[in-house]
């Protein structure tokens, strides 16, 4: 627990598969909690992973995102930050625990559902023009969507085939606990 972290703090991992929608939502969350006046972080996960080669073993590099979490996470806490927004892929019981312990404070996970018809839209437009990413994209949203299904890491599921995305976010607020 970051010993520095205001009293109250907690994170939320906005989890799914590619293009469920977890960059956005989370990016809605952040503005919503803004507008509320809470001091909050939010964080594209998949920026503290990159970096190039992986090691062996570490496919999507995540012992790096968790030493930069770690490090990132502990300042917003220092700096006042109430609520960590973090939009990220976390694929079993275990990466939920080593995330929890990295960012300091309690760990709500919400999964983001989507039809897969609608994931495969939102892909073809994001990769417009890069056939090999829209390809790997294409695959792994299918391959992700099945290992989230069976890890369960989730504490709630939203939805985000429809509606719009405010409304989306103001869903996740209710269910984790923070309006």
């Amino acid at each position: 627990m970051c010993t520095d972290s205001p009293l109250g703090a907690s994170a939320l991992l906005i989890n799914g598969t590619v293009g469920v929608g977890k960059t956005t939502v989370a990016g809605a969350v952040g503005d919503l909690l803004a507008g509320a006046g809470t001091p909050h972080a939010v964080l594209d996960l998949d920026w503290l992973s990159q970096s190039w080669p992986a090691p062996a073993g570490d496919r999507f590099n995540f012992t790096m995102l968790l030493r930069n979490l770690r490090s990132v996470a502990g300042n917003y806490l220092a700096a006042g930050a109430t609520r960590l927004v973090l939009a990220g892929v976390v694929e079993r019981q275990e990466e939920r625990r080593q995330l929890a312990a990295a960012v300091g404070v309690g760990l709500t996970v919400c999964l983001l559902r989507a039809e897969p018809a609608v994931v495969h839209r939102r892909l073809t437009r994001r990769h417009d023009g890069e056939p090999g990413a829209l390809r790997w994209h294409l695959e792994r949203s299918g391959e992700l969507d099945t290992i989230l299904g069976r890890a369960a890491v989730e504490d709630f599921t939203t939805d985000t085939t429809t509606g719009s995305v405010p409304a989306i976010a103001a869903s996740v607020i209710g269910a984790a606990g923070w309006q």
